[in-house]
């Protein structure tokens, strides 16, 4: 019983370690890339205020809505492309 509990501890250990390390690799792999992180949330606070703003605009503020969507859209795409 004793090996038993014994393996289990360093299998818990293990555990613990592999998803302190994931977790901080995941940390620097979105630190890596502020100005992309950055650029992003600002993207997406432009389109909270586009969509907050009066909707007759002529049909600018939804062209500017659909934008800045594929903004977002590419910016997500250069941050997944370069991981």
């Amino acid at each position: 019983m004793t090996d038993y509990t014994g393996r289990m501890k360093t299998l818990r250990t293990s555990f613990i370690i592999v998803v302190a390390v994931v977790a901080m690799g995941l940390k620097s792999v979105q630190a890596d890339q502020p100005h992309m992180q950055a650029a992003l949330e600002h993207l997406r606070a432009a389109r909270a205020e586009l969509r907050m703003a009066e909707h007759n605009k002529g049909g600018w503020r939804v062209r500017a809505i659909e934008h800045v969507d594929r903004a977002i859209n590419d910016t997500e795409l250069g941050i997944g492309h370069a991981r």
